[in-house]
């Protein structure tokens, strides 16, 4: 095989590998570790319900952290919005745009949505958790309830180092 031949099966097998990256259920970020006590927050409590969004305790964390949200917030509106992925829709276990949005999978979801949280011109610059539900919901009864969702599910835990 020639030098010119061999580089050029590297470069056609780079592009294959390519689209693969970009699907959002293979982000590959850092991982958390299991013995993170949010991990185990999360998993533990999704379980007492019932809920099958137990399996996306880690992404919940990562995206969480990635995007500067409180660890709490995400498992709990979905746990609000959908029974933890019990009654989701179109992979949405949030509800996100009255529940019209479609995501390709959960995981997708559960990114898309952390992103949107902090970059979305109608959250950014939030003066915290509570301002952000009340434009997520502006319902006193729906802010209340999530809350007491996130207040059960543990304290606010500072971002272990990786």
């Amino acid at each position: 095989m020639t030098r010119s031949f061999s580089r050029g099966l590297v470069v056609a097998a780079g592009l294959l590998a390519v689209p693969a990256l970009a699907d959002p259920d293979l982000i590959h970020v850092k991982l958390t570790p299991r013995a993170d006590t949010r991990w185990i927050l999360i998993r533990q409590f999704f379980e007492k319900n019932n809920s099958p969004a137990h399996e996306y305790a880690k992404d919940f964390l990562i995206a969480a952290d990635q995007n500067g949200l409180d660890w709490r917030l995400l498992p709990s509106l979905s746990l609000v919005e959908s029974g933890g992925g019990k009654s989701a829709r179109n992979n949405n276990i949030f509800g996100w745009g009255n529940c019209k949005v479609r995501f390709r999978s959960t995981r997708e979801g559960i990114y898309q949505v952390a992103s949107r949280l902090k970059n979305s011109c109608l959250y950014k610059g939030k003066g915290g958790v509570n301002e952000m539900l009340w434009t997520y919901n502006p319902k006193q009864e729906y802010v209340q309830q999530v809350m007491a969702v996130m207040n059960r599910l543990g304290p606010v835990l500072p971002v272990p180092a990786y």
